[in-house]
């Protein structure tokens, strides 16, 4: 019989358990594969899971809603709180306390009436912009836009534009809207034909002695034309340069034109001009009047100018935040304490359009993926202090709502509401996961929408939560930012260098 070769023996054994061996990799790849997929789908949070359990998707750049600090109770909040006094001087720049009306705005009973009535507010002042943009840009500046009935560079209604801060104006505290699409700064005076209610005593021009109209004769009365639209005119048997400034939604202030001392913080601006209103209606929510942030040689940012060098900014904060955030006057780089680096882009001018802040939108990205449009990059996008939701043109917010709605989906649908058309019952869940929303410009700068700036809530109870975007009623008309989708950020106008920064920040004065 032949003696068995050992090495075969053993080349035989070594092939059977390579064998073996290179089955069980395989499966073990196989499982971890398997394995890989299944934690692929399975959400990040206990509140996903929930989702996923019911049929919830999503992928991309994502980022956490936690919908219980959003589901606001029917609460009455302290009215004087509401109206802020807080102020400091640091490095030549002045920090003034900022705040969102809607947390001063009482009880919330009524609060889903109460944001309805904002958005058709915020309406009427976007068609009422577009309708100031189409003439200007058909007739070129001129004195016939006082006839128009448009609102001129000016929101009205409080409700619309939400935030306040706190000045001495002829030694008199008085409180401020913010609006960086108005020019002209001016109060209620006393005293006055027809006034709105204002918490505040009205402004008396006697008890200031530091008080002098402005001559209609003059070159600052001659300024209105730029600030308002509409020239300055003589008073009656008086030679007294009278202001009007109307809105589109029958909103108007009138009276005389002036100068007095302002004080902001501690910086002592004096002989500034503003209107002191003797005729006032429309829904200004109690405040004295409105502080005008525009580029004309009337707003706060030119009359200042020589102090601030034409620079300020601010960060908005939200209904959560108990309504606090600031105004810096000034170049407060150093003061700021946002947590991403500042991205600047460059203002836009137009000569037909000199006071707005235009800025070139070049793409918008939902989830880090990137939406198609030939308009990116070659059209002219308003960023407002004034309006609430950003308006889109037709065919880029249509993208935007169906790249949004393919990266979250499953969730239960709920009615539109007003211009929102976009709405979900978010009722069930503690937080959800959402896809990032990114507004990119020219220079590479880049505006990152806040968490609480994607969805707008309808109900309290987020029964009933709107994608936060609306869409403009033709190509023609220009598209804007508003401050709905600028809340905790660092938003920096530099007027000197023509560019307008952005960064994260957690709004707060301290």
């Amino acid at each position: 019989m032949p003696t068995s070769n050992p090495s075969k023996i053993l080349n035989s054994k070594e092939k059977k358990t390579t064998l073996v061996l290179c089955r069980n990799m395989s499966l073990y790849l196989h499982i971890f594969l398997f394995t890989l997929l299944i934690l692929h789908a399975l959400p990040a949070t206990t509140a996903t899971a929930t989702a996923s359990a019911t049929g919830v998707h999503g992928y991309g750049d994502r980022q956490v809603l936690t919908l219980k600090k959003l589901k606001w109770t029917q609460q009455q909040t302290t009215t004087a709180n509401c109206f802020p006094q807080r102020s400091r001087t640091e490095k030549n720049a002045i920090i003034l306390e900022l705040h969102n009306r809607d947390y001063c705005s009482g009880p919330r009973s009524d609060w889903k009436q109460r944001l309805l009535k904002k958005l058709l507010s915020d309406e009427i002042r976007v068609h009422s912009l577009q309708s100031r943009i189409k003439i200007l840009l058909s007739n070129g500046f001129n004195q016939e836009l006082s006839q128009a009935q448009i609102p001129l560079k000016s929101g009205a209604k409080l409700q619309t534009l939400n935030y306040v801060v706190a000045v001495r104006l002829g030694g008199r505290n008085v409180t401020l809207i913010v609006d960086t699409g108005s020019d002209l700064t001016w109060v209620q005076c006393d005293p006055c034909g027809s006034c709105y209610n204002q918490q505040e005593p009205l402004f008396n021009p006697i008890q200031s002695p530091s008080y002098k109209p402005v001559l209609c004769k003059s070159t600052t009365c001659q300024d209105l034309a730029d600030a308002t639209g509409s020239s300055g005119v003589c008073g009656f048997n008086s030679s007294t340069c009278n202001y009007y400034v109307s809105y589109g939604d029958g909103s108007y202030t009138r009276g005389d034109l002036a100068n007095d001392n302002l004080v902001l913080g501690t910086t002592l601006v004096k002989d500034f001009v503003f209107g002191c209103g003797r005729d006032n209606d429309g829904l200004f929510g109690g405040v004295s009047g409105l502080m005008g942030l525009g580029r004309s040689a009337l707003s706060v940012v030119s009359q200042t100018y020589g102090v601030f060098e034409g620079v300020f900014s601010y960060c908005l904060p939200s209904v959560t935040d108990e309504g606090l955030g600031s105004l810096t006057l000034g170049d407060g780089t150093s003061l700021y304490k946002n947590f991403t680096p500042f991205s600047y882009t460059n203002l836009i001018s137009n000569i037909m359009m000199p006071t707005f802040y235009f800025l070139n939108l070049t793409g918008i990205s939902i989830g880090g993926v990137s939406l198609q449009d030939s308009t990116f990059g070659k059209s002219e996008m308003l960023i407002d202090s004034g309006t609430v939701i950003t308006r889109l043109k037709p065919t880029v917010y249509n993208a935007l709502k169906t790249e949004f709605l393919k990266q979250f989906s499953g969730f239960p649908k709920a009615p539109a509401f007003s211009i929102l058309d976009t709405c979900f019952n978010l009722s069930a869940y503690e937080e959800v996961e959402i896809p990032t929303m990114k507004m990119h410009f020219g220079m590479d700068a880049t505006l990152t929408v806040d968490v609480t700036g994607i969805f707008y809530f309808a109900k309290a109870d987020a029964s009933q939560v709107c994608l936060a975007i609306a869409g403009l009623s033709g190509e023609e008309e220009i598209g804007i930012i508003g401050n709905y989708q600028q809340k905790n950020t660092r938003v920096v106008y530099n007027t000197k260098a023509s560019t307008l920064g952005f960064a994260k920040e957690t709004c707060s004065l301290d």
